[in-house]
C-alpha cells in the first residue's frame, strides 16, 4: 500500500524550474523548511526524449505557436503522484480556466496534493486534461487568475501558491489577521468586501493625518468606521 501524506504537498512542473525559486523565501519557505507542507518543483524536460529533450510540436490543425506534447507531461505527473495514496488535485494552469477567487484558494488550502502543471507557447495538449478526468484518484482543475495571457503557468503558479499556502494553519503567525483581509470579510449581504485603509505612525506625514478615529481608542467607533470603509471601497470597484 502507498504512504498516505503526513502533510500537504505541492508539485509544481515546469520547464523553468528556476522561475519558481520565490516559492522558499518568506512564509512560504519558511513554512517548507518548518515541516508544515512540502514543495517540491520538477523540471519537465527530464521526462522528455532525444538528444534535444524537445516538450513541444506543432499543432494539428495549423496555426501559430507551438504545443507542449502530452507524453513528457503524462510521465511527469505519474512520477509526482504515484508514490502516494491521496486525491491528487491536478492544476493546469490556463487563460481559459475558471477564474481563481479568495473561495477557491480556501478551498485548494484543504487539499492534501496539488500538482501544477504550468504550461507554455499555446499551451498543453488537451489529451493530458482529458486522460487525467478519467484517471481514479484525480481531480482535474482549469484554472486562470484573470482575463489576460502570460508567457507561461509560473507566475500564475506562484501567485495561486501564496494564496493557499498561507491559509495552511501554522503558515501566518496570527490567524485573526485572516478575517480581516480583502475578500475575506463579508457584509451584511454575504457580498466579499476589500480590507479597510491601514495606517501607522507617525500621525502626520507629508501634511496627511491619520484618520482622528482611529487615534481615539473607541473600539466600536474604530470597527464601525473600518466597515464603512470596507462597504466604500468595494463600491468603488464596481463603478
Amino acid at each position: 500500500m502507498r504512504p498516505r501524506m503526513d502533510r500537504p504537498r505541492f508539485d509544481v512542473i515546469s520547464i523553468f524550474p528556476e522561475y519558481l525559486a520565490p516559492l522558499s523565501l518568506s512564509l512560504v519557505g519558511k513554512a517548507d523548511e518548518n515541516g508544515l507542507l512540502e514543495i517540491v518543483i520538477t523540471d519537465l524536460r527530464t521526462f522528455a526524449e532525444g538528444g534535444h529533450k524537445s516538450v513541444d510540436d506543432t499543432p494539428y490543425g495549423g496555426g501559430a505557436g507551438m504545443v507542449m506534447a502530452a507524453e513528457p507531461w503524462a510521465k511527469a505527473i505519474d512520477a509526482v503522484a504515484e508514490n502516494f495514496d491521496v486525491v491528487h488535485e491536478l492544476i493546469i494552469l490556463t487563460p481559459a480556466g475558471k477564474k481563481f477567487d479568495q473561495a477557491l484558494a480556501y478551498e485548494l488550502s484543504l487539499s492534501k496534493h496539488l500538482i501544477f502543471a504550468c504550461g507554455r507557447y499555446e499551451g498543453i495538449d488537451y489529451r493530458v486534461t482529458e486522460h487525467y478526468r478519467s484517471v481514479p484518484n484525480f481531480r482535474v482543475r482549469e484554472i486562470s487568475i484573470g482575463d489576460y495571457v502570460l508567457n507561461g503557468g509560473e507566475a500564475a503558479a506562484l501567485v495561486i501558491l501564496e494564496a493557499i499556502i498561507r491559509l495552511i494553519p501554522g503558515v501566518i503567525g496570527n490567524p485573526a489577521s485572516l478575517e480581516e483581509e480583502s475578500h475575506s470579510i463579508k457584509g451584511e449581504d454575504s457580498q466579499h468586501l476589500v480590507e479597510y485603509p491601514s495606517y501607522t505612525k507617525p500621525s502626520l506625514w507629508r501634511g496627511l493625518e491619520v484618520p482622528r478615529v482611529l487615534l481615539s481608542g473607541n473600539h466600536a467607533e474604530i470597527g464601525r468606521w473600518r466597515s464603512e470603509q470596507s462597504q466604500l471601497r468595494t463600491r468603488k470597484l464596481s463603478e
